[in-house]
């Protein structure tokens, strides 16, 4: 049982990831031992590892999700078995082969669901579930408006939007990346590159404004975004691959038609097993359905993650990425 795990010893660039062999863990109590098969890999890890973001204490073994079978049982678990195919999204640990976790952040994995498909999709998935059906609650009455569209997160947003019977316009960088995101639910995607995005925004919407904006983007589409929102309306920051919105005036909200702004995560919406296992579901359901399709890109060996991270941060990746383990 050999554990093989990416960690980094310091921030910076690809070049502080190490491939080495860990320790196998044991499962603590309420732990289950997962022997995993895929990694998600996701545009956050980039932040992590840069420092962006702060992590635990050196060293720290990266990512956030992965999919695989179980291979040992803590004690004080019950609802697993050996063998069982899971899930999981959570604190930083799943560049590895083995990973105990606790039972609690496990999802069983329902049939019609691979295990590549849940480590690339499960943190994009959930994301577009709160979203989607929380953070504003979208119906066919609803004109919506999303950065990033030909993303990992905005391929399944797009989907599921449609399914909702929302009008979703979004926004992405070249022809190749907007057909993408078009076939994948969105009615109009506007490129970036070419141009201003407001302008053609409000055409495509019938000279109206948006009652929602979605943004993982940031600082570059702030002002913008806050220019197409119908008075009343929400910005939704949930990422900043541009770099942060830097602080503004509240009285800015005011201005521009008295706006709602909400900067959600995951983890808020998800606060406990019964509600995670709930959002799960959804989107599972979903998936093995057919009405979300999800397609893998992208996949690296383990050992080849700094060409991962390289490939992200370059925006050369389209929809959803994998480790292989």
């Amino acid at each position: 049982m050999e554990n093989k795990a990416i960690i980094i010893n310091s921030y910076g660039d690809e070049s502080v990831l190490e491939y080495q062999t860990l320790p196998t863990p044991k499962p603590k109590a309420g732990q289950v031992l997962i022997k995993q098969t895929a990694v998600g890999l996701n545009f956050i890890d980039t932040y992590f590892r840069s420092g962006f973001y702060p992590t635990p204490p050196f060293p720290v073994v990266l990512g956030a999700e992965a999919a695989g079978t179980i291979a040992e049982i803590g004690e004080e678990v019950t609802g697993f078995e050996i063998g069982q195919r899971v899930c999981y999204t959570g604190g930083l640990g799943s560049y590895c082969t083995y990973r105990a976790i606790n039972a609690d952040e496990v999802i069983p994995l329902p049939d019609g669901v691979s295990e590549e498909v849940a480590a690339a999709c499960l943190l994009k998935g959930l994301t577009a579930q709160y979203l989607l059906r929380r953070t504003f609650k979208v119906g066919p009455e609803h004109s919506i408006f999303y950065h990033a569209a030909a993303g990992g997160v905005g391929l399944i947003f797009g989907q599921w939007a449609h399914h909702l019977g929302a009008k979703v316009i979004g926004t992405a960088g070249g022809a190749e990346k907007c057909a993408l995101a078009k076939a994948h639910g969105f009615d109009e995607v506007i490129d970036y590159k070419a141009g201003d995005f407001v302008k053609p925004a409000l055409e495509l919407n019938g000279g109206k404004k948006y009652d929602v904006v979605y943004d993982s983007v940031g600082k570059d589409t702030f002002d913008g975004s806050l220019n197409i929102i119908k008075p009343l309306g929400l910005f939704v920051s949930f990422g900043q691959s541009s770099g942060a919105v830097p602080p503004f005036d509240i009285g800015l909200l005011n201005r521009k038609g008295s706006l709602f702004v909400t900067r959600p995560n995951l983890f808020a919406y998800n606060p406990d097993r019964a509600t995670l296992l709930e959002s799960a579901g959804e989107l599972f359901d979903l998936i093995a359905k057919g009405i979300i399709k999800i397609e893998i890109n992208q996949k690296y060996a383990l050992s080849d993650v700094a060409t991962a991270h390289k490939d992200l941060t370059s925006r050369k990746t389209t929809g959803a990425s994998v480790l292989v383990v």
